[in-house]
């Protein structure tokens, strides 16, 4: 659950964000950017966290009433390597804070922190990863939280994010989207019977604008509270198109992925911001649609 630092509203002093050349990065940027925040996006070719210098030069970068917006990551996490990496990332930016500590810290985790279960996950729900990107995520978490000493930290987590411009085309929305636009057959895993929650990438953005307003502290899921098949998504994203594309299942190689189903309860977010409301599934579809092929 957040709690709310600051009541005034308006911008935050400078917003550095870290992964700012990303999907979820470049969101953020555009929308600090349009919210009259000062931004300094910082993608790898402006600072590598896995540098050797790397927790100098963002110590020398940061000032006292940043807010601190932590996205960069290598993402999905699937080998011992990559947890390395982005272990020793985080440890670049946990030493830069203890050298220059700022006002605020938002730090974009994700749901894979979460064990599954049969009932809507929270924010209190055990945090119990049963994959190595969760288990990244939740110990980068840790990291940033041991560090942070008395400087408030917001912890978001996302569950699977869409939207326009997602460079990892993953198997969803995005990847559905494209191949139906270009006239090619969606092939789903299995039947495409599972159930996810999908949030648009631009709900992600302003759910940290408001809490870099509020200099929010504590934790929040990200997630709308629907859930659809990914059947449904892609007999969405053959409608958005409005080509003859055909949707095939195909066998699957193991079990079906949170035993199908794995649904969230979004009180949190609207007792934090009673006045936000997440974008449904098929608006966030048809603005993606349009952005992205107009």
């Amino acid at each position: 659950m957040l709690r709310h630092l600051d009541g005034k509203s308006g911008p935050p002093a400078r917003v550095v964000v870290l992964g700012a050349a990303g999907f979820i990065g470049g969101a953020l940027t555009r929308k600090f950017t349009a919210f009259g925040a000062p931004v300094v996006g910082l993608g790898r070719n402006e600072l590598d966290l896995l540098g050797a210098a790397a927790a100098t030069r963002l110590g020398e970068l940061l000032h006292p009433d940043d807010t601190l917006v932590m996205v960069s990551a290598r993402a999905p996490c699937k080998t011992p390597a990559m947890m390395l990496e982005n272990i020793q990332m985080m440890a670049s930016v946990c030493e830069a804070v203890t050298r220059q500590p700022v006002a605020h810290m938002i730090y974009i985790s994700s749901d894979a922190v979460y064990a599954d279960g049969p009932l809507p996950l929270t924010e209190a729900s055990p945090a119990a990863p049963t994959s190595l990107h969760g288990a990244m995520h939740l110990a980068r978490e840790q990291m940033l939280l041991a560090a942070a000493g008395s400087i408030p930290v917001a912890i978001l987590r996302p569950t699977l994010v869409y939207g326009a411009g997602d460079p990892h085309n993953g198997y969803g929305p995005n990847r559905f989207r494209r191949r139906a636009n270009h006239g090619e057959k969606i092939v789903l895993f299995g039947e495409g019977e599972e159930r996810r929650d999908h949030v648009d990438v631009d709900d992600i953005a302003e759910i940290a604008r408001l809490v870099a307003e509020h200099r929010s502290a504590g934790i929040l899921n990200v997630a709308t509270g629907m859930v659809a098949s990914f059947r449904e998504l892609a007999q969405k994203a053959v409608a958005l198109s409005r080509r003859q594309v055909a949707i095939e299942g195909s066998p699957r190689s193991g079990p079906v992925p949170h035993n199908g189903y794995r649904p969230f309860d979004p009180a949190a977010t609207y007792n934090a911001f009673p006045g936000f409301r997440y974008t449904s599934l098929d608006a966030g579809l048809a603005r993606a649609q349009q952005q992205e092929f107009g």
